[in-house]
């Protein structure tokens, strides 16, 4: 099993709604973004997919989150813009572009340099 991984990141600001604290308060974070994909085999080249390529893609997504208001976001206004539902949101929209290019194993969103949260599909 042949792994890569990416990171990348975005800025936004969010609140968390029924979250009782500062995280409740309209703030911001520079999120980094870590994704993992897997194959059992390698292309012509000899990689799963080309670093850039996957960095392009994820780019893309990351685009429509960076320097935004999460929660005025159309998935957003129905699910809290927590890490996780962050992670899970990234993760859904990558799946859909990669589709047999590789499996997607992970993607993981770091709010600082010591929390992150993760999403990954049960197999």
């Amino acid at each position: 099993m042949y792994r890569v991984k990416i990171t990348s990141n975005f800025s936004a600001a969010h609140f968390l709604r029924g979250y009782q604290g500062k995280c409740e308060n309209l703030h911001g974070h520079n999120w980094k973004v870590e994704v993992l994909i897997s194959s059992d085999k390698l292309d012509s080249c000899g990689m799963v997919v080309d670093f850039g390529e996957l960095k392009k893609i994820t780019g893309k997504i990351l685009d429509e989150l960076d320097h935004k208001h999460l929660n005025e976001l159309p998935y957003f206004a129905q699910n809290n813009p927590s890490s996780e539902n962050i992670a899970c949101h990234i993760f859904n929209k990558l799946k859909a572009e990669l589709r047999e290019r590789a499996r997607l194993e992970e993607v993981s969103v770091w709010e600082t340099d010591n929390s992150c949260a993760s999403y990954k599909e049960t197999v």
